[in-house]
């Protein structure tokens, strides 16, 4: 048996009612695509590269995870944690918002296919609210902060130009809280965890919060919306 957190119990406990009663409330998730322009820097798309992966954090794992599973070039998505120690990354613990970790997601990419820059765009357009510091939608707490975690300093150039792009520009009303962390360790969430917005579409939580992430990806990025999810039970069982 799983132990979902309160937030997320909430919605599946109220159900339609729920969806009801939130629908008039005012939510990045629910909003119109939010249109920002690409990075002005970023790395170029290349043949015979091998596959390349970045960490984000935007909130609750599952509705990052399921927009990425949707992107062209992007070969796989994993949820799971990162900021914090080896020993506490179990989501029971990660939930007490105490660990230092962040619920993430690993994206591994064809750069022939997509570039950094392009999934950084899509990242702070239709993934999450990066103006929102230590929150996304029903969820709070550090463990749903907004981070890039990174390997290599190239990375952690464009995300940092890029940053300071979208402020410049005042694309949003609020500056960015989006932090730009080391990457010390990706640890993969528990298997109840991966592919959970392709496998519950109508629990309550999904359908109202990350649902509409996915069709503000078809939307805004046509070009970069792939129809069938790249999921981590398909890449497991051909493995």
């Amino acid at each position: 048996m799983t132990t979902l957190k309160p937030s997320r119990v909430a919605f599946a406990a109220f159900g339609a009612l729920a969806l009801a009663t939130l629908a008039g409330v005012s939510s990045r998730a629910s909003a119109e695509p939010f249109i920002i322009p690409a990075p002005k820097a970023d790395v170029a798309m290349s043949t015979g590269s091998e596959p390349k992966s970045i960490v984000l954090a935007g909130g609750c794992f599952w509705g990052v995870q399921g927009v990425y599973q949707h992107t062209r070039g992007v070969l796989q998505a994993v949820s799971g944690y990162a900021g914090g120690s080896a020993d506490s990354a179990r989501y029971d613990t990660v939930s007490t918002g105490s660990t230092g970790h962040a619920e993430a997601v690993k994206i591994t990419y064809d750069p022939k296919q997509v570039s950094l820059g392009k999934l950084l765009q899509i990242y702070f357009s239709v993934v999450h609210d990066p103006t929102q510091l230590n929150r996304q939608g029903p969820d709070s707490g550090t463990q749903y902060r907004s981070a890039i975690f990174t390997s290599q300093p190239e990375e952690q150039t464009i995300a940092k130009d890029y940053i300071a792009e979208l402020n410049a520009s005042k694309v949003y009303k609020k500056p960015i809280v989006t932090r730009i962390e080391p990457m010390n360790g990706f640890y993969p969430a528990e298997n109840y965890h991966q592919d959970y917005l392709t496998l519950h579409p109508h629990q309550p939580y999904i359908a109202f919060n990350d649902i509409p992430k996915v069709d503000n990806l078809k939307k805004l990025f046509a070009a970069d919306y792939r129809d069938k999810p790249m999921l981590v039970r398909d890449a497991k069982a051909t493995n």
